[in-house]
């Protein structure tokens, strides 16, 4: 009896131990985690602070109707090099890496309400995919409101691959919303998902993505491709009025 309780405590000594190194790699483990995620959202809120201060410089530089078309949207658009890919438009990029519906909303003032573009395209979702219509119809209530004469151009959620590739029934299944709020409030919209798909892996194809996400300069050709001819009507028409 006694010799069983000795081999008891043992045992609850190497599980006590056990716990104990346990948690403290667990804690140890935290700790640079958390702290690279606190980095990880600083340097993303001072990206968006100089981001807004940059907008609000061009929005003096430019009268009302000046800027042919604005881009507004995350990642997808603050890589996308529009000057590069509408030589013929006097453009200007809105898009701030990471940024969500929320966040596009809460900046739309100074974002394009301010600087009225003729045209307003916009990208965005993919980083708040699973709530992102909470308040997509949000944001084109406001275009209404504020830049009535502004024509929008809503762009399609992506197709995407890899690890992203998951989200892309979710994806679709968005997108088929953000075409019928199209259809409803009178806005073109443009399906980038299935030309940039491979229906053959049901994903991006590689060569226009970087990481299953984000564009190469070969995914921003076609996405230049799809919108040019959209752009185009919609300018044109705006000059013969």
């Amino acid at each position: 009896m006694k010799k069983l309780s000795k081999i008891t405590i043992v045992i609850l000594c190497i599980v006590a131990v056990l716990l104990v190194v346990g948690l403290l790699f667990l804690f140890l483990k935290y700790i640079p985690e958390k702290k690279a995620e606190q980095e990880w959202r600083r340097q993303l809120e001072e990206y968006y602070n100089a981001k807004i201060s940059q907008y609000k410089e061009e929005n003096e530089k430019y009268a009302d109707y000046e800027i042919d078309v604005a881009f507004l949207g995350d990642s997808l658009t603050d890589g996308y090099d529009v000057a590069k890919y509408y030589p013929q438009y006097k453009t200007a990029n809105r898009g701030i890496g990471g940024d969500t519906t929320v966040g596009l909303e809460a900046r739309l003032d100074v974002s394009v309400y301010e600087l009225k573009p003729k045209v307003a395209v916009m990208l965005i979702g993919a980083n708040n995919m699973q709530s992102m219509m909470e308040n997509y119809e949000d944001i084109l209530n406001g275009f209404k409101e504020n830049i009535p004469d502004t024509e929008i151009v809503l762009i399609s959620l992506t197709s995407m691959g890899g690890d992203w590739g998951r989200n892309n029934q979710l994806a679709a299944y968005n997108n088929v919303k953000i075409k019928l709020l199209a259809e409803k409030y009178g806005y073109e919209f443009v399906d980038m998902y299935s030309a940039l798909m491979n229906i053959e892996t049901g994903e991006i194809y590689d060569e226009y993505t970087t990481d299953g996400g984000h564009l190469t300069p070969a995914g921003y050709e076609v996405f230049t491709r799809e919108l040019t001819p959209v752009l185009e009507f919609l300018l044109n028409e705006n000059n013969t009025d």
